[in-house]
C-alpha cells in the first residue's frame, strides 16, 4: 500500500468567495465525471439549505485520481458560526487550499480558519479567485494574505506558500497573473508538489479518530475519518474508545472510501485512506478505533465553546398540529436534537424544565437557525425562544461576556449612522481608515448581545451597501445593559382569521406581519406598535352591514402590503417575553404568556387596549 500517492487538502475561504465552484472545476477538468455525465453546480452543496442560501454548512469530502495520485479534497464551511465542523476536519489533512476573494482579499472568517490550520502545522496554498472580478486587485489580495500569515505566527515553510491566480466561474487557472489563461491543473501539480503525503505504517496495529458522520439509507449512520496507522478491512474486530474513557469491542461491517463525490465499498484501507465505516451501533465524534489488544484513547477533538443558546419547546399554541406538523412531542424533540448533537458537537442540548424544554447552545444565530429550518423541513412543530447569550464568570465572581471583533465597510456618506448604532450596542472602535474609492473601514469589539440583528439594520441605514463580519474573540467583563427592540407589538385579542376591514384600521397604529385572510388567537403577534408600548388590538372585526350603500365607501379597501419575516428576521425580532412558533408550513410570533391578565402580572411595560 503506497501512502506516498495520497494527498490529503481541505479547502477553506470566506462565505462566497468561490470555494464550491472551485471544487467543481477540479472534479470536471480533472475526470472524474464522465465525458457526457449531466453534473449541477455546485456539486458539493448537496443539501437543499445549501444550494438555496450559497454557502457551504456541512463539510464534505470527495477524491480525485491524477497521474496515479488520489488526492481526497475536504470541502469545508464558510461561516464562523459552522467552525466547529472545519476545526473536526483539519485533523485529517496534511495541507489546505485558502481560497481568496481577488477583490477582497482575506476576510474575518478566512482569519479564523487559517489560524486554525496554521497551529496543526498544515501546508498552505493560496488561490487568488475572481480574478475576472471589475476592480479586482490579486497582488493586493495576495499580500493581504502573506501579512495574516505573519499575524498568525506562520513558520518559515508557512509563509513561503505556493500560489495560483484562477477563476472558479470560467474555469480558469494561471501561476502569475501575467500568464497565459491554462486549467485547473495547474492547481493540481501543485498539490502534489507541495501538500506532504501522509505519515503513517501499515504493518502497525490499527488507528482511526472518528471526525464526522454521514448517513446512508442502506447502511444507516456511518463513522468518517483517516486512518492514521495499519489497515481497515471488513469484518475486522477493533476496540472503541467511548467518551467516558471505556472501551468496547465491535466489528466493522463495511469500509467505503469515495470514488468522486460517491462512496464505494473497499476491500481494505490504509494510512492516509479518508474512510467510511458501517457496523458502528453507536458513536461519538471524537471516538477512537484501534487494536483490541492494545487500545487506545487519542485525545478528544477539542471544539471551541457556544456563544448563543435558545430555548427549545414543545408547541403549545390554540393552533399546535393543524400546520403540517408531524412530530409534536417533547421526546421527539429530544431524540431530533441529540440527533443534531451527535452530528454537530459544537451544538450542545440540556434539558431543563421538565420533559419538553431544552436548552440549544451554539456559534451563533445562523447556526441555530439552520438547525430549526432542517427541523421544519423534516415536519417537526416546536416552539423557540429569544436568542440569550451565555455569560461566564471568572475565579472572583465576576460576570463575563462574549466579545466579537466586528468589521464593517460602508460608503462614507453612510458611516454617520452606522457608528452612532454601532456605539449604541456597545460598540468600542479599534480601527477608522478611508481608502481612494470614497469608502470607511471600521473595525470594532462589540458584545455578542449587541450583534444579534445588527445586519439588517446596518443595511437599512446604508441603503443596503453594509458589508459586515465578525468574528469571536474572547471573554471580557460584563458591558452593561443594551438596548433591545424599542417599540412595542401588537397582539391579537380575539381568534378567528384577520379581517381587511380590521387591518385597514390598524395601519397608522404600526406595520402588520399577517396578512387578511390569517388565522390568529389571542396572544399571537400580528404586527409592531409605533409606540414603546404593547397593545392589543381586534384584527378579526369585520364591517356592520347595513342596508345603507354610499357612491365610493364600499370599494375595495387596499391595505399597505405587510411585512413577511423570515426566520432569522423573527428570531431577532422577539424580545425575552415572546417566542416564535415553528411550524412546517408556516412561522407565528406570540407571547410566551398567552393570557392578558397573567401577562400584565409578569410584566413591568404597561398593555395597553385598542
Amino acid at each position: 500500500m503506497d501512502t506516498s500517492k495520497i494527498r490529503n487538502v481541505a479547502i477553506i475561504a470566506h462565505v462566497d468567495h468561490g470555494k464550491t465552484t472551485l471544487v467543481d472545476q477540479l472534479l470536471k477538468q480533472c475526470g472524474t465525471f464522465h465525458e457526457n455525465e449531466e453534473v449541477d453546480e455546485r456539486v458539493m452543496d448537496s443539501d437543499n439549505l445549501e444550494r438555496e442560501r450559497g454557502i457551504t454548512i456541512l463539510s464534505k469530502n470527495a477524491n480525485v485520481n491524477y497521474k496515479g495520485y488520489r488526492v481526497n479534497i475536504v470541502d469545508t464551511p464558510g461561516h464562523a458560526d459552522f467552525g466547529g465542523q472545519v476545526e473536526r476536519v483539519l485533523g485529517t489533512v496534511d495541507g489546505v487550499l485558502l481560497v481568496v476573494d481577488a477583490f477582497e482579499g482575506p476576510m474575518a472568517q478566512t482569519r479564523f480558519v487559517t489560524q486554525k490550520a496554521l497551529e496543526l502545522g498544515l501546508i498552505p496554498i493560496v488561490v487568488v479567485n475572481k480574478i475576472d472580478r471589475d476592480g479586482c486587485n490579486p497582488h493586493l489580495a495576495l499580500d493581504k494574505v502573506f501579512d495574516l500569515f505573519c499575524e498568525l505566527d506562520a513558520n518559515e515553510e508557512q509563509l513561503d506558500f505556493a500560489h495560483v491566480f484562477g477563476s472558479g466561474r470560467k474555469g480558469i487557472c494561471r501561476k502569475e497573473i501575467d500568464d497565459a489563461d491554462g486549467d485547473f491543473r495547474i492547481l493540481m501539480d501543485l498539490i502534489l508538489e507541495r501538500i506532504p503525503a501522509p505519515k503513517g505504517n501499515p504493518e502497525n496495529a490499527p488507528l482511526l479518530q472518528i471526525t464526522s458522520l454521514e448517513y446512508s439509507d442502506f447502511l444507516g449512520r456511518l463513522a468518517v475519518g483517516r486512518v492514521q496507522e495499519g489497515i481497515f478491512k471488513p469484518n475486522l474486530t477493533v476496540s472503541q474508545s467511548l467518551a467516558n474513557g471505556t472501551f468496547r469491542n465491535v466489528r466493522l461491517q463495511k469500509i467505503l472510501r469515495y470514488d468522486g463525490i460517491t462512496p464505494q465499498p473497499v476491500t481494505e484501507a490504509g494510512p492516509g485512506d479518508i474512510i467510511l465505516i458501517a457496523g458502528l451501533d453507536y458513536f461519538d465524534i471524537g471516538d477512537t478505533l484501534s487494536s483490541t489488544s492494545s487500545p487506545v484513547q487519542l485525545p478528544r477533538i477539542h471544539i471551541d465553546p457556544p456563544t448563543i443558546s435558545m430555548l427549545f419547546t414543545v408547541n403549545t399554541s390554540p393552533l399546535a398540529g393543524k400546520y403540517g406538523g408531524k412530530f409534536l412531542t417533547g421526546s421527539h424533540l429530544l431524540e431530533r436534537l441529540e440527533r443534531a448533537h451527535m452530528a454537530d458537537p459544537a451544538l450542545l442540548v440540556e434539558k431543563v424544565d421538565g420533559a419538553s424544554t431544552f436548552k440549544v447552545s451554539g456559534r451563533g444565530i445562523l447556526h441555530l437557525t439552520i438547525l430549526v429550518e432542517n427541523m421544519r423541513r423534516e415536519g417537526y412543530e416546536f416552539t423557540i425562544g429569544s436568542p440569550q447569550v451565555i455569560f461566564q464568570k471568572d475565579e472572583n465572581g465576576k460576570l463575563l461576556e462574549p466579545m466579537e471583533t466586528f468589521k464593517v465597510e460602508v460608503p462614507a456618506d453612510y458611516s454617520g449612522p452606522v457608528i452612532e448604532e454601532l456605539g449604541r450596542r456597545k460598540g468600542e472602535m479599534t480601527n477608522m481608515f478611508q481608502d481612494d474609492n470614497n469608502r470607511v473601514f471600521l473595525e470594532y469589539i462589540v458584545p455578542s448581545r449587541g450583534l444579534i440583528g445588527v445586519r439588517p439594520v446596518l443595511l437599512s441605514l446604508s441603503k443596503g451597501y453594509a458589508v459586515s463580519q465578525s468574528l469571536f474573540l474572547e471573554y471580557q467583563p460584563y458591558k452593561g445593559e443594551i438596548p433591545t427592540r424599542i417599540n412595542g407589538v401588537l397582539i391579537a385579542k380575539d381568534a378567528g382569521e384577520t379581517a381587511s376591514y380590521a387591518l385597514s384600521k390598524l395601519e397608522d397604529r404600526g406595520y402588520m406581519i399577517v396578512g387578511p385572510g390569517a388565522e390568529v388567537y389571542p396572544g399571537m403577534i400580528v404586527g409592531e406598535h409605533n409606540r414603546n408600548v404593547d397593545i392589543i388590538v381586534n384584527v378579526t372585526k369585520g364591517k356592520h352591514l347595513t342596508n345603507m350603500r354610499a357612491s365610493g365607501s364600499d370599494d375595495n379597501i387596499q391595505l399597505t402590503p405587510y411585512r413577511r419575516l423570515t426566520l432569522e428576521e423573527c428570531v431577532t425580532f422577539i424580545n425575552d417575553d415572546e417566542c416564535i412558533e415553528v411550524t412546517p408550513e408556516i412561522l407565528r410570533l406570540r407571547k410566551v404568556t398567552l393570557d392578558p391578565h397573567k401577562r400584565k402580572q409578569e410584566s413591568k411595560v404597561p398593555v395597553e387596549e385598542d
